[in-house]
């Protein structure tokens, strides 16, 4: 898994989202990835909650990487939100947070989810991609920010 087309759908990926908090920012997420992977959202919202209760995974620069392992996933999914409007998450900087790229993986993925995580991580701390990402008119336009360089390189 080395692209984000692997990860993320375009029907994951929206715009605009209203949350007016982290647990509405969960549970809207979570409802987007329940459609995606045929699971209970609530379930979903549940196992984002407990593993924030960790520690918060806003990790900087308005940016949030809530992540969790579902029983009977085949593979690592994301979804991605761009908020109407920054939404507290603890985050490490204390900044609110308005773009959240959420992962949910299989219980068994314990490497496999380790690389998501960081594959995400590392694109998500490029300041430049985090302007074009806020900048973008539409879920199409965001997915294919992220997915651009896939298509580049097989090319």
């Amino acid at each position: 898994m080395t692209d984000f087309s692997d990860l993320l759908r375009p029907d994951a990926v929206q715009t605009g989202v209203i949350a007016t908090n982290k647990k509405a920012a969960f549970q809207h997420i979570a409802a987007i990835a329940a459609e995606i992977v045929d699971a209970d959202p609530r379930l979903i919202a549940d196992r984002l909650a407990a593993r924030e209760k960790l520690g918060s995974t806003g990790f900087g620069g308005g940016v949030a990487i809530p992540h969790a392992k579902l029983e009977g996933l085949a593979q690592v999914t994301g979804v991605f939100v761009r908020l109407a409007q920054a939404v507290d998450f603890q985050a490490v900087d204390d900044l609110p947070v308005d773009l959240v790229f959420m992962l949910l993986s299989p219980t068994d993925a314990g490497a496999v989810h380790l690389k998501a995580l960081a594959r995400v991580s590392r694109r998500l701390r490029d300041r430049a991609f985090l302007d074009k990402l806020r900048g973008a008119g539409s879920p199409d336009a965001l997915y294919a920010l992220f997915t651009a360089d896939e298509v580049r390189d097989a090319a």
